[in-house]
């Protein structure tokens, strides 16, 4: 992994990874329902909640979004 320069400062402008803040009500739901689903499964808490947000992620494109065209999104 390269490393900037040391006199540079780099901006970090993206959330701390585990933030949900950005997600909507109905989407954190839905990641709760799916996590519920692979538990039983076998596999651990950990491996499910983020089977579960990748999941949500996939279907919505990822946390609140605005502009115009938002519901038109389709997945192929």
């Amino acid at each position: 992994m390269n490393k900037p320069p040391g006199n540079r400062q780099t901006l970090k402008t993206t959330m701390p990874q585990g933030d949900k803040s950005s997600y909507t009500d109905k989407q954190k739901r839905q990641a709760a329902h799916i996590e519920a689903g692979y538990e039983p499964r076998g596999g651990s808490v950990k491996t499910a909640e983020a089977r579960a947000w990748a999941t949500v992620n996939k279907l919505s494109g990822g946390g609140k979004q605005s502009g115009s065209g938002r519901k038109n999104h389709k997945l192929k």
